[in-house]
């Protein structure tokens, strides 16, 4: 298979312009409950791809009308199973966060909210299918989905990503490069969400104390019981993420809610834990318990054909600057997760280079940018 190499890692001056045009991107807030924000955010992406002759379908989804966008290079009638490209605008920090974490480099680090995760993959990938608008300029037509729902389980996304991905012959996620190095991801344990609701009996604290039917003690029981899932040792993970309950102190309270992530290696696996979640039992007879459990990510496991994809993409990341290795599973879900489930083969986390997703101190690594971004040039211009 031959291959052609378009181009190596850049000048400085390169660097500091795809940094100049990705800070548009990073200023432009864009959390997940935000509509309007998100709404902005896909009005500079869709520009973007216009602009460059992509074809742009921008579309609203969702109970909460959010913006989807697909940008192509596909020729009209064009029914070949293609590339998908697959990315997310969407962001996990409120509005109002440049003004603790302003978009700003230091020590070639630019930081901003959701720089890392992902508008940076995101900007990179499309700069480069930008580059390849017209149909037929790639060996594969390319498809890019960016949906605006990922940082809250994508919901409303889920079921337009699998289509995308039936229909595709290879499924592109440019998440974040792992930390230290730069890895992709071929592996990703699911993810699946419990909330648990106690209803005791209410009753004066003092007085009649009791008559009472404690809500938060039985919750105790079952946090401990639900913590008690966790094994490691076989990569299942169950965390009581929030607790609320009570009214007044005075009162035994009768309503305790829990909020409950689990992640799995397998399908196995989150099979037996929904069933051990559901089989929980109150341990006062009195106290009633409301079970609503879902797996809402499917694990990505490494099939054969994503391996052969990954060796595809090592011999375009090479004359690059970079080795494409890969990295241990990841604990944390992604998109990638439905594409891989429906059978096509995925590699995740090709994005942009840097650190400290979810925090103040996200960042990407500015001198990166040219050789990720020849990168998905020769991976574009290759892939087949």
């Amino acid at each position: 298979m031959s291959t052609t190499t378009l181009d190596k890692p850049s000048t400085d001056a390169l660097a500091q312009s795809l940094a100049l045009e990705l800070r548009t991107w990073i200023e432009c807030e864009s959390p997940s409950n935000n509509p309007a924000a998100v709404h902005r955010m896909a009005q500079i992406v869709a520009t973007k791809a216009r602009a460059a002759g992509l074809t742009v379908t921008l579309s609203e989804i969702g109970e909460t009308k959010l913006p989807m966008i697909v940008a192509s290079n596909r020729a009209p009638g064009d029914t070949r199973r293609g590339l998908l490209l697959l990315a997310h605008i969407d962001s996990v920090h409120p509005i109002g966060t440049l003004k603790t974490n302003p978009c700003r480099i230091e020590d070639d680090k630019l930081y901003g909210p959701g720089a890392f995760d992902m508008k940076g993959g995101a900007f990179l990938a499309l700069t480069a299918l930008g580059e390849f608008s017209t149909p037929n300029s790639t060996k594969l037509p390319v498809d890019f989905l960016l949906v605006p729902d990922e940082e809250v389980g994508s919901h409303a996304s889920r079921a337009y990503i699998e289509d995308f991905a039936k229909q595709a012959r290879y499924a592109l996620v440019p998440e974040p490069a792992r930390p230290n190095g730069g890895r992709c991801v071929t592996g990703r344990k699911g993810t699946g969400m419990l909330k648990l609701i106690c209803t005791g009996r209410p009753s004066h604290a003092g007085m009649a104390h009791e008559k009472g039917r404690s809500a938060i003690r039985e919750m105790a029981h079952q946090i401990l019981a639900l913590e008690a899932m966790t094994d490691y040792a076989r990569g299942i993970t169950v965390s009581v993420g929030t607790i609320s309950g009570g009214t007044v102190t005075n009162t035994v309270p009768s309503h305790c809610e829990v909020m409950v992530d689990f992640r799995i290696p397998d399908e196995a696996a989150g099979e037996e834990i929904v069933a051990r979640i559901q089989a929980l039992k109150p341990h006062d007879p009195d106290v009633t318990l409301t079970i609503d459990v879902e797996l809402n990510r499917p694990p990505m496991v490494k099939s054969p054909e994503a391996d052969k994809l990954l060796q595809q993409l090592k011999q375009y990341a090479t004359p690059c600057g970079f080795e494409l290795d890969e990295a241990p599973v990841s604990g944390g879900g992604s998109d990638a997760n439905f594409t891989s489930a429906v059978g096509c083969p995925s590699i995740d986390g090709l994005g942009a280079e840097g650190d400290g997703a979810h925090t103040l101190r996200e960042h990407v690594f500015v001198s990166a940018l040219p050789r990720r971004l020849a990168f998905w040039r020769n991976t574009l211009a290759n892939i087949e």
